[in-house]
């Protein structure tokens, strides 16, 4: 359950509003709804019993000690990035940085999508100058241009920048290298959450 996961992630809940007939999971002040208030305030069809009021945390500045960082520029589905959030928890990233126009990191859909990865990565919003100021080398993501991503150079503190859906990252986009995933088939590339997915594995790989 996503508000347990806030709870081991050290966030705050500041109150929690239960179906008729369910405990709370928090120590937070309970309300409890009336007979069919649930399905029609929750954002889902179907709703779990639980939900909660949670304080955002304070953005820490993570950037100047992170060692593998990823980069979504603009990214616009929340589906995408709650994958790519999940993803990256579970690959060891660091911390993920949105740049400004990116979608909201609190959409109910990025919260459902991470599966709770989403209180336990830092995610700081930040520009391509910012991460190269604070001294990480940026790898961009291109469907053809530079190394496959199993002979890149994942080495060092890195930054590997994933693009916008609709257009990915221009070719002259301010990345000091590229990486391409090598594949079969008609497809020209990956849905970029899956291309992140498969990027931040390999290079926690070649990192170990």
């Amino acid at each position: 359950m996503l508000i347990a996961e806030a709870i081991a992630a050290g966030w705050v809940i500041e109150s929690e509003y239960v179906a008729p007939g369910a405990a709370p999971v928090s120590q937070a002040p309970v309300f409890e709804f009336a007979e069919g208030v649930l399905e029609r305030v929750a954002s889902t069809e179907r709703p779990q019993p639980n939900l909660a009021v949670v304080a955002l945390p304070a953005e820490r500045s993570v950037l100047a000690a992170a060692q593998f960082v990823l980069v979504a520029d603009v990214l616009a589905d929340p589906g995408n990035l709650g994958t790519i959030l999940r993803s990256s928890e579970a690959a060891g990233i660091d911390a993920v940085v949105l740049t400004p126009g990116s979608v909201d990191p609190f959409n109910p859909k990025v919260v459902r999508a991470s599966a709770g990865a989403i209180f336990h990565m830092p995610i700081v919003t930040a520009t391509f100058a910012d991460v190269r100021a604070a001294g990480l080398r940026t790898i961009g993501s291109s469907s053809h241009l530079g190394d496959p991503h199993t002979e890149a150079n994942w080495s060092g503190r890195v930054a590997l920048v994933m693009g916008n859906e609709a257009h990915g990252l221009p070719e002259d986009a301010p990345v000091d290298s590229w990486v391409r995933i090598e594949h079969s088939g008609r497809s020209e590339s990956l849905n970029v959450a899956m291309a992140a997915t498969v990027l931040v594995f390999e290079a926690a790989r070649h990192r170990r």
